[in-house]
């Protein structure tokens, strides 16, 4: 009961289903109380005239009554319907006549007119007449089924309110959900959008009841759209204020490298170019981060994935053989995606990065699309310390780094990558490389497909080989 409390406030469709259903039901009781004492009443009154007729009937034909059987019905005739017709005299008269042996025990001295009697424990309806021969007769009808008959007739009159009001309740819980559904479908367009889908919502078909609400969360995505975009504004000019006096701490720093100087002063400054290093490639990471979470343009063609892995293996592999990292692409098979290039090659620059920053020296790393049910799932894979499914949610927050982790890095990355493939309407997910020893991370990005995939050397621009699994790169 408590539940249905709950859910009668929570839900306005349920309250008003439940009200109007309600509603129904009453009005519905209601008439059919009144329908059915109406035409009990009235069968009853069809009866009493019945009777009147019986005896107007005899009045006028001057019908005797010897052709009636022994209890003053007509043989053959219906039990249910019988009427009872006989002549009321006194003991006297009623001896003369010979007509002691009457259906009912009737009182002689009943005055003309309707009757409710009890005659040997059964309740009769009697009309009695006084005839145009001064002669008085009773007309009756046993009450029990004139009851039954006036209870069927008013059933009867029942019977369509009966029918239709289940359907009626039907049709307006139908309708009200019905009402309800572009609601509905409003939830789930919004509730289905990225955190960057701030456009404003569709009101032309909503009812006008609701479109002031929706008019109020369209005024409230213009000012969130603008304090994200006043956010990301302010990291992209922050990253690009301070590139400068970096640069500059760079440039006179090598130029303090050329000086002479002792040991232990050479020794800090090495540790300080790297510092300087380290913050200019926090600064090139936020601003990346602030690009990749603003609306990119619509591309004008689909990018192949085999011309991103070259594109990508070219500007990696030093990094590579500076660690005689094997890394190459697994497969000839290519995938056409309709997105961004730039998107792209961020995505998977950051991904193979990553992959061979936490690989240990000597390591694998492989990179490989297959498509399946209109996607193309690109994969990398590297055989390092992997991530811990408890970890796998939290590396892509900005500036998380897993515990124990000892690499250079801002943690900005998987953030990246989060953020791209968010916005393009791709999903990504983690795995271990190899489930038994718990090692090896496998990332896994699933992207729409512009067309049908081809195999072999189907690429949409000409590029030098991919080294395919090429030892110590």
């Amino acid at each position: 009961m408590d539940g249905f409390k709950k859910r009668l406030n929570e839900s306005v469709q349920f309250k008003l289903s439940f009200t109007l259903s309600l509603v129904i039901l009453v009005i519905a009781i209601l008439a059919g109380s009144f329908s059915f004492v109406s035409a009990f009443d009235e069968a009853h009154e069809l009866q009493d005239d019945m009777l009147r007729q019986v005896a107007a009937l005899f009045d006028r034909q001057h019908l005797p009554l010897s052709h009636l059987g022994d209890d003053g019905r007509a043989r053959d005739s219906d039990e249910e319907s019988r009427v009872v017709v006989q002549y009321l005299y006194d003991g006297s008269k009623a001896a003369a006549t010979g007509n002691i042996g009457a259906p009912l025990l009737l009182p002689p001295t009943l005055p003309d007119g309707l009757h409710t009697l009890d005659v040997s424990g059964e309740p009769f309806r009697v009309l009695v007449k006084t005839t145009s021969d001064n002669e008085r007769i009773a007309v009756a009808q046993e009450a029990g089924v004139r009851n039954d008959i006036a209870r069927a007739s008013a059933l009867r009159t029942l019977m369509p309110l009966l029918i239709l009001v289940p359907i009626l309740l039907l049709i307006v819980a139908d309708l009200v959900r019905k009402l309800f559904l572009p609601i509905a479908s409003l939830s789930a367009e919004i509730d289905g959008r990225s955190e960057q889908e701030l456009h404003p919502v569709e009101d032309r078909y909503l009812p006008a009841e609701v479109r002031p609400f929706v008019v109020a969360i369209n005024r409230l995505l213009v000012r969130v759209e603008q304090s994200m975009e006043t956010q990301r504004r302010f990291v992209a000019d922050a990253a690009h204020e301070l590139r400068s006096p970096l640069t500059a701490l760079s440039l006179q720093a090598e130029r303090l490298a050329q000086a002479e100087m002792s040991d232990l002063a050479h020794e800090r400054l090495i540790t300080l170019r790297r510092g300087i290093e380290r913050g200019r490639n926090l600064l090139d990471q936020l601003l990346t981060l602030a690009k990749a979470q603003t609306v990119s343009t619509v591309p004008k063609a689909p990018i192949s994935v085999q011309h991103i892995f070259r594109r990508v293996l070219e500007d990696i592999l030093p990094l590579a053989e500076a660690r005689q990292i094997d890394i190459g692409v697994d497969g000839e098979q290519d995938a056409a995606l309709w997105v961004s290039e730039a998107d792209l090659i961020a995505v998977i620059k950051n991904l193979v990065d990553n992959a061979i920053r936490y690989t240990q020296d000597g390591g694998t790393v492989d990179l490989s699309v297959t498509t399946k049910d209109g996607q193309a799932i690109v994969r990398i894979q590297d055989s390092g310390p992997g991530i811990s499914v408890a970890e796998q949610q939290r590396v892509f927050d900005p500036f998380y780094r897993t515990p124990g982790s000892d690499q250079a890095g801002s943690g900005l990355g998987l953030a990246i990558v989060k953020a791209i493939t968010d916005r393009i309407g791709a999903k990504i997910a983690l795995a271990l490389t190899d489930e038994a020893s718990h090692s090896g991370l496998r990332v896994q990005v699933s992207v729409s497909l512009a067309r049908p995939s081809h195999q072999g050397s189907a690429r949409t621009r000409n590029a030098p080989p991919l080294p395919q699994d090429t030892e110590s790169v």
